[in-house]
């Protein structure tokens, strides 16, 4: 285990600037997730502290090492890819054996490492298999094992449940959770699933266009997000943003941004007034429906209970409380504070 340290890390493709200035301290032990749309260099931050990438500039430390020109196999990391990269003509046994050989660890070591590694992640039975017949969510608990074995100072993840379907990356991402919190490992997660990034990670780095929006806590980057990308990237359905005056709030050239779950249909409570809207489509999810709302030129959705239920082509009147409404600067995008 060790603490990972960028420092104002750019990495350029010719005249592509892919990370720029990235500095990032990763506690001991902390699981942290970057998260961002494609192209916003995250992976590529990951593999240059894997080594797989050149930095063009910059430093990164794991523990109190300087690892810039350390090559990939001396850096004590372990990386799990997105593809999985198992040994197709090897069993479970021998995927997972495979760098402690290499390693040259005694034979005992290696099979008694092997039982408690196929414990841990529930694939005693499967040993003797090979990767083409197991399930995705085996393959990719093989995969985990292959980085848990080597008991690295820190695990890097690709974007490693992204070939599973939408229950099992639930399922293993609390198997995930768990092993990490088991294990203490210094942790970073790619991913460019917000709901991924919220339910997993001790802190999360938001990146686009290849630089660090804001690094927080899921709680802080949710409700006091530093920008309109970040407040609109995190959360599903995104916040909804309005030019002020549509609300009746704030000073020219602002942006007001509110949850949808915020949003009070009816009287409510005091608030940015009531304003009549008309509901468009009605989305009914079963414990809850999202209702999208047209005011003038503008669109919001809401969040809300089913019952009472939303009617399409309806006239409703909504409010939003005041203390739930963040205003933005409308040129550059940055959290300007609440409005309340």
């Amino acid at each position: 285990m060790a603490p990972i340290t960028f420092e104002h890390v750019t990495k350029r493709f010719d005249e592509t600037t892919a990370v720029s200035d990235l500095s990032i301290e990763v506690a001991d032990g902390e699981f942290l997730v970057l998260v961002g749309p494609s192209g916003c260099g995250k992976t590529t931050a990951l593999r240059m502290l894997a080594g797989l990438e050149d930095i063009t500039s910059g430093r990164i430390l794991i523990g109190d090492r300087v690892v810039n020109n350390v090559a990939p196999g001396a850096r004590d990391v372990a990386m799990v890819f997105q593809s999985y990269a198992l040994y197709p003509h090897m069993t479970v046994f021998d995927n997972l054996a495979f760098s402690l050989r290499n390693q040259k660890v005694r034979r005992a070591e290696i099979d008694e490492r092997v039982r408690q590694t196929a414990d841990v992640l529930e694939l005693g039975e499967l040993l003797k298999r090979k990767p083409r017949q197991l399930s995705g969510g085996q393959r990719q608990r093989v995969a985990l094992g292959r980085a848990i074995i080597r008991e690295p100072k820190g695990f890097l993840m690709d974007e490693p449940l992204s070939n599973l379907d939408a229950a099992l990356r639930a399922q293993t991402r609390g198997e995930i959770l768990s092993l990490q919190k088991r294990l203490v490992t210094t942790t970073i997660y790619v991913t460019h699933d917000q709901i991924e990034a919220m339910t997993m990670g001790d802190r999360i780095a938001v990146m686009n266009k290849g630089q660090l929006q804001q690094l927080g806590t899921p709680e802080e980057l949710y409700e006091h997000p530093a920008n309109t990308f970040v407040a609109g990237f995190l959360g599903s359905p995104a916040m909804n943003m309005l030019p002020s005056s549509a609300l009746g709030i704030g000073g020219t050239g602002q942006l007001a941004g509110f949850r949808p779950e915020h949003v009070l249909l009816g009287n409510g409570r005091p608030g940015s007034g009531g304003l009549d809207a008309a509901v468009e489509v009605v989305e009914y999810l079963g414990d809850e429906q999202l209702g999208h709302l047209r005011l003038g030129d503008h669109q919001i959705v809401v969040k809300l209970p089913v019952e009472p239920r939303l009617q399409a082509g309806q006239q409703e009147t909504f409010s939003v409380p005041l203390d739930k409404v963040l205003l933005f600067d409308e040129e550059s995008g940055r959290a300007v504070g609440p409005a309340a």
